[in-house]
């Protein structure tokens, strides 16, 4: 039977229509980034205007951009790092030695990410204080780490469950102990769940702001707190605003174009083969 064409025309419509929705903030948001402050806050807005690169150099004269880009790339991929190398044994673990508390653990790893963020922020405020980490790298490192951790090991036991068991009993037959099996056998087969799962913790401890905000300021912060400086109580500089929040998102950005397809499996659990 072909298909309708007024029933394709309106799921095309609507198609552009949701893309047209979600991509107007970021593309409003470029065109701020190259107007003048008195541009950026004209009524009605202005679509046509003479392009200035002067908001991009004041944020470079203002804040040292590349200190706050380099606190993002060192803590995002530190923790990306750390997390993998302890929720690949950890689950496992959970994926081949299953026992009747396996899915509790699970489940409550799962639930402790819906806590909010704010539950937490005393508690860990004082203990970055008493260790002398407020304002450092690697408090933030851990806190990323380990508000990743579940989703880490949730991701990759879905991974892992996808491995048939008879080729571990194989392996097993073979006379391989767990180390090699593990090694030999399950990560090789799990390379793509291992990239998704990296790639998409990557993305969220690059955006994270909320810790970001609360445990450093000029030492330590990443492009959150750089993005946050511009308001102030003189009020929002629109254009300045613009322009730094353009250069933070700018490479994850790139780096998400690239590597949709891990980050769409990722999102997905494993459900998209």
């Amino acid at each position: 039977m072909p298909p309708n064409p007024w029933l394709t025309t309106l799921r095309t419509a609507g198609a552009w229509a949701a893309a047209l929705l979600l991509f107007f903030p970021l593309g409003w948001l470029f065109l701020t980034a190259f107007k003048t402050e008195l541009q950026a806050i004209a009524v009605p807005p202005l679509f046509v205007f003479e392009p200035t690169l002067e908001n991009f150099g004041e944020v470079q004269r203002r804040s040292d951009y590349l200190l706050y880009a380099r606190n993002s790339l060192i803590t995002s991929v530190a923790s990306t790092v750390i997390g993998l190398l302890i929720a690949a044994p950890a689950a496992y673990s959970m994926a081949f030695f299953r026992t009747k508390r396996t899915r509790d653990i699970l489940m409550w790893m799962l639930s402790t990410k819906m806590m909010p963020a704010v539950g937490a922020l005393l508690p860990i405020y004082v203990l970055a204080q008493t260790a002398g980490l407020l304002d450092s790298l690697s408090a933030l490192t851990l806190v990323f780490t380990l508000s990743n951790l579940p989703i880490m090991v949730w991701m990759l036991y879905s991974s892992y469950k996808d491995i048939p068991n008879e080729i571990l009993e194989a392996a097993r037959m073979d006379g391989a102990n767990l180390w090699a099996e593990f090694r030999h056998v399950v990560l090789p087969l799990s390379v793509g769940g291992l990239a998704s799962t990296g790639l998409l913790c990557l993305v969220l401890a690059w955006n994270e702001s909320f810790w970001a905000l609360n445990l450093t300021s000029a030492k330590a912060g990443t492009l959150a707190t750089l993005i946050a400086s511009y308001s102030s109580p003189e009020g929002l500089f629109w254009a300045k605003l613009s322009a730094a929040s353009l250069m933070a998102i700018a490479p994850i950005v790139v780096f998400g174009w690239f590597s949709q397809k891990q980050l769409v499996q990722g999102l997905t659990f494993g459900a998209v083969k």
